[in-house]
């Protein structure tokens, strides 16, 4: 992407629980982005969350839970965006997807 480029950011909701083929569901959207060729991936855990089933996800001691709310963003233009969404359609069973447009100000790696 260049500098000041128009891009979406893709959010996937998922439970930290989700999984493909008995691996985490995370690291297969990730793995897929990347063969892809798209701009970037995060994933960001969450401490507390609740989704379509209302039902409360949290690292609290007391109830302690192991499916705690995960969000993968990925970066890119629109159209290598849509490159993943049949995958998504594919593997995310349950969860919440969703698109904004964004302005890049920088992308850039250490050439090093």
């Amino acid at each position: 992407m260049n500098l000041s480029e128009n891009g979406v950011i893709l959010r996937i909701y998922i439970g930290e629980s989700d999984k493909l083929g008995g691996k985490p569901l995370y690291e297969a959207i990730v793995l897929k982005a990347r063969e892809l060729n798209l701009a970037g991936a995060t994933v960001l855990r969450g401490i507390m969350g609740f989704g379509a089933a209302s039902r409360i996800h949290t690292v609290k001691v007391l109830r302690l839970s192991e499916d705690l709310p995960l969000v993968i963003e990925i970066i890119d233009t629109e159209v290598n965006i849509k490159k993943i969404m049949p995958f998504l359609d594919e593997v995310v069973k349950e969860g919440l997807i969703t698109l904004e447009e964004l302005t890049v100000i920088k992308y850039r790696h250490n050439k090093s």
